[in-house]
């Protein structure tokens, strides 16, 4: 994922939340919907969500340094664990127990036709955001769902800027059913249902979000296609003549670690082990430009399945 197209899609939320916020609270202050509060909440939640992604984004960006010689690529999965887990868990708590107030002491709402207006106005920002998000998702996601793009995915942004306007829309439409119900029955009791629903509905995409940038916290290695194009180019050239074992791991969005053994010719010398190894590191840097950080361990296969396996080590000419 581009950082430029991250970023136009986390800058387009954040300004559909920021306006969003202050109608909601608003409408509540001049009806009292506690569906509205709720998303009010909501709103608010998903801004600040949209800053720390920012933030994110900005110190992954620092240099290298003694205590963190791989650098700082995973602050981007860190501040979007805690977007997953405390602004999407406080907004879902807070609407849960707004809602469980509101059943125990039901008022009627007052000027109802307000909450209508501002949820009808959310609705289009929220589609625009949502727009946004798709299409710049669409730019990387080639050929898998939008559920596979979402598992899948090493760069959070983007599927947390999806999963905040889907849930946003889909709360949009609870508080709009709540309100809207409470009108046609005057039962304020839907209104509180409703906010129940948008506090559900906040907890089982923090879950969701929580699940999946927590793999990516503890450190998932390449996709099958890269992993199959870094062994191809490990493997095609005259230097190799096999992989004794593979290890790769995102160090972040932009930047994958490959480890590996080699298997050589026991015979090469010194110098044309050193020769090779760049150019296999070349070839990998070529296939997968993620590849940034690469680790390549020259050794000799022996077969365990030999009767009486090689005992000699590794000798290198010019060195014995």
């Amino acid at each position: 994922m581009s950082a430029s197209g991250g970023n136009k899609a986390i800058l387009a939320a954040f300004a559909a939340n920021l306006g969003i916020a202050v109608t909601k609270f608003v409408a509540w202050g001049l009806s009292g919907s506690s569906s509205m509060l709720a998303e009010g909440v909501h709103s608010v939640a998903d801004a600040g969500n949209q800053l720390l992604l920012l933030l994110g984004g900005r110190k992954a960006k620092k240099r290298a340094d003694l205590e963190h010689p791989f650098g700082y690529g995973r602050e981007r999965y860190v501040y979007a664990f805690v977007v997953s887990i405390i602004l999407f868990s406080i907004g879902g708590v807070f609407s849960l127990y707004e809602g469980f107030d509101k059943l125990q002491d039901p008022h009627p709402l007052e000027n109802a036709w307000v909450p209508i207006l501002v949820l009808a106005i959310a609705l289009v920002l929220e589609g625009f955001s949502l727009r946004t998000a798709i299409k710049e998702s669409n730019h990387v996601r080639g050929n898998e769902t939008w559920v596979q793009f979402i598992r899948h995915a090493k760069a959070p942004e983007l599927p947390v800027v999806l999963l905040e306007d889907v849930a946003a829309l889909t709360g949009l439409t609870f508080a709009f059913m709540g309100v809207g119900l409470t009108i046609i029955t005057d039962d304020p009791l839907w209104d509180a249902v409703g906010t129940l629903a948008i506090g559900a509905l906040l907890v089982l995409v923090a879950i969701i979000l929580g699940i999946e940038t927590k793999s990516l916290l503890v450190g998932e290695g390449a996709s099958r296609k890269d992993l199959d194009a870094i062994e191809a180019a490990i493997l095609n050239g005259p230097q190799t003549k096999r992989i004794i074992h593979l290890k790769t791991l995102y160090l972040g969005p932009d930047e994958i670690l490959v480890g590996a053994k080699i298997a050589f010719d026991g015979e090469h010398r010194f110098a044309d082990i050193a020769a090779d190894i760049n150019a296999v590191e070349t070839r990998i840097r070529s296939a997968v430009p993620l590849a940034r950080t690469i680790y390549l361990e020259p050794d000799i296969f022996f077969d365990p399945n030999l009767a009486n396996p090689p005992t000699d080590t590794f000798v290198i000419k010019g060195l014995e």
